[in-house]
């Protein structure tokens, strides 16, 4: 687990099936501890949990990240907050739902990216970190690029590709760029998600 951005920690799971890095993000802000889309931890990603108190909740961004949330759920017995929208394709036990422009803890606001792999996909923004959290409305690759996931995961490629823009509105100002898959780019993000909205599948 490493800081990637201050008091925004960031660990790593490489899936063999997918051959990409499945990322966790936990976020220390406002006097919450919030797991996002947690893939397995190592005994030192625990270890590092404890030393900042353990979470204080588990927020999933999309229905097909659920990853190992059961297992933190058992472990740490706090809320979990999944996507309405997605609520019904969720299998594991969950507490609240949240919506488009959700207030949700450690001062993230939920953005639905529409026309994405799920209709309750979202995107977490946080003011105070200049942050914006993808689930897998993008991912981390080339490294240092943003990209799409392959054609065949969306209904409408071209759609998803065009619901990015929501991201880009200048309300959510924000220069960092974490995802869930691939490489984050903790500077530069803005600019690299422009260029994929503006492009196509790479940027």
């Amino acid at each position: 687990m490493r800081e990637v951005l201050p008091g925004v920690y960031e660990w790593s799971w490489f899936s063999a099936e997918k051959q990409i890095d499945f990322n966790g993000h936990f976020v220390v802000a406002g006097g919450d501890r919030v797991l996002i889309d947690p893939p397995p931890l190592t005994e030192a990603d625990l270890v590092e949990l404890k030393v900042h108190g353990g979470p204080t909740a588990i927020v999933l961004t999309n229905r097909d990240h659920v990853r190992e949330i059961a297992a933190c759920q058992s472990t740490y017995g706090v809320p979990v907050w999944v996507p309405g929208a997605d609520a019904a394709w969720i299998d594991v036990r969950f507490d609240r739902t949240y919506e488009d422009g959700s207030h949700l803890p450690g001062g993230l606001t939920a953005v639905r990216v529409p026309d994405a792999k799920s209709p309750g996909e979202s995107a977490l923004w946080s003011a105070g970190q200049r942050m914006l959290i993808l689930g897998d409305a993008a991912i981390g690759k080339p490294a240092g690029a943003l990209g799409m996931l392959p054609d065949e995961k969306f209904a409408d490629p071209a759609k998803a590709r065009a619901g990015l823009r929501v991201l880009l509105d200048p309300r959510y100002d924000y220069d960092a760029v974490l995802v869930g898959d691939g490489v984050s780019l903790p500077t530069g993000g803005r600019a690299a998600l422009e260029r994929l909205a503006a492009a196509g599948r790479v940027a």
